[in-house]
Formats: C-alpha cells, structure tokens, sequence
C-alpha cells in the first residue's frame, strides 16, 4: 500500500470510468494524485472516494486539448510539489460510424482529446521531468490500437497515433531518466452514452482491473521500462478479433 508513497501523479479523465480507477489506485498505493478532467463535478467526486479510501488528491479541471490551460496546469503542479513522478494520459474521446459518414467535426474532436491533448501534457511533462532527471509517463491506449473494428477510423487511428507518441517519448526521455509505457485495454466496463455497442455484449472487465496494471507500471523500478501491455478479459476475442 505504500509502493508510491511522496510521489506525485497526474491523471487525465480522471472523472469518470478507467481514469477514476487509476487514480484511485495510484492514491491507495500512496501517490499524491492530481485529478484532470473538464468537469468539476465528476472530479470531485473522485477526491471524494478518494478520501474515504484513506488517499491524497488535489482537483485541477483542465481541458487538455486547450494549450493554456495545459501549460497552467504543470505550472501549478511545480509549485504544489517539488517534483512529477507520474502523468498519466488517460483521458479519450470516441465518435464512431461509417467512415464515408464520418463528419469532420467528429475526426477533430477525437483527434484533439487522444492525440493533442497527450501531446500537450507529454510536452510538458518532459520539460519538469528532464531537469529532474527521472519521471514515468504512461499513456492508456486501446486494443484498437491493433485490432479495428468497422465504424471506429477516428478512434482507432488515433490509438495508432498514441502508440507512435510513446515509443517516441521513450526513446527522447531515455537519457533523461524519464520512461514511457502504453496500456492497451481491451473491452471495460465503463460509463457510455451508446447502450447497444457490440462490445457491451462482451466479456467485460472493471477500471480497478486498468488500475491494478497502471499501479504495477507505476511502480517499477525507476530503471525498468514496460513498453506495452495488452490487458484482456480471459474470454475477450483479439487473435482474429474483426
């Protein structure tokens, strides 16, 4: 329960479903963890379970597809505590259908929340975490990433994308001491706005499930890099997954 004891994190979508879990996780393993997300409300609900579990948080809503706001953020989170241990980009955004009916409303915003917004916070994360020489980014991809489905082009591509920012993040942050891993979820169960998805009628796994493999990454040795882990419900169908 203390594998993360004075460290401090950041997690994006911190408010809700995988990125709740992590937080909750990283605070019951002692982290001190800085709650991102658009929606006050749901993050304070966050810090709230957080607290009864015994945990440390701070709230700080940020849009982080907004660069400003970003670069606020990290600023903030340099005078709070002396170093950032940890950020992790979880937050996401998925608008699917046909790709010849694909609005391009729709593309942008995908692309904003899954790639511009890990790549503002990687950014800014690397700067605080190259001058103090040490630091763990980890980036919360999908299946998808690998494995598409029909009716998901903006979604999927860019999980390919957030897999191409990690390997480049890990190779930039090597001399540094800062390491970059990614985990690809397969089907969790998660609060959605679509009731009838084909993967809700799938094996499912619970955020904690997420969490339990972001805790373990977390904890690694600063000199040990997990690149990539898949994490699947036992049943979940990937080799051959169409």
């Amino acid at each position: 329960m203390s594998q993360l004891t004075h460290q401090t994190a950041i997690v994006t979508g911190a408010g809700s479903g995988i990125g709740r879990g992590i937080a909750l996780g990283l605070a019951q393993a002692g982290a001190m963890v800085v709650l991102v997300g658009r929606e006050r409300a749901k993050l304070d609900e966050t810090a709230r379970q957080i607290a009864a579990a015994g945990g440390a948080s701070r709230v700080r809503p940020t849009d982080v597809t907004v660069e400003a706001d970003v670069e606020g953020l990290f600023a903030e989170v340099r005078g709070w505590s002396e170093r950032l241990d940890l950020l992790v980009n979880n937050a996401g955004a998925f608008d699917g259908g046909p790709l010849d009916q694909l609005s391009l409303a729709a593309w942008d915003h995908v692309m904003a929340v899954n790639l511009r917004g890990p790549f503002l916070c990687t950014r800014a994360a690397l700067r605080l975490m190259k001058s103090q020489h040490g630091g763990r980014i980890i980036n919360i991809g999908s299946i998808s990433a690998q494995r598409v489905r029909p009716g998901s082009a903006a979604y999927s591509t860019s999980k390919h994308g957030l897999w191409g920012l990690t390997q480049v993040t890990a190779l930039e942050g090597r001399d540094y001491g800062v390491t970059c891993g990614c985990i690809h979820p397969g089907n969790v169960a998660v609060e959605r706005r679509e009731t009838d998805r084909v993967e809700d009628r799938e094996p499912m796994m619970k955020p904690a499930d997420i969490a339990a493999v972001a805790v373990l990454m977390a904890a690694l040795p600063a000199g040990v890099e997990m690149l990539e882990a898949i994490v699947l419900p036992s049943e979940q169908l990937y080799v051959g997954r169409g």
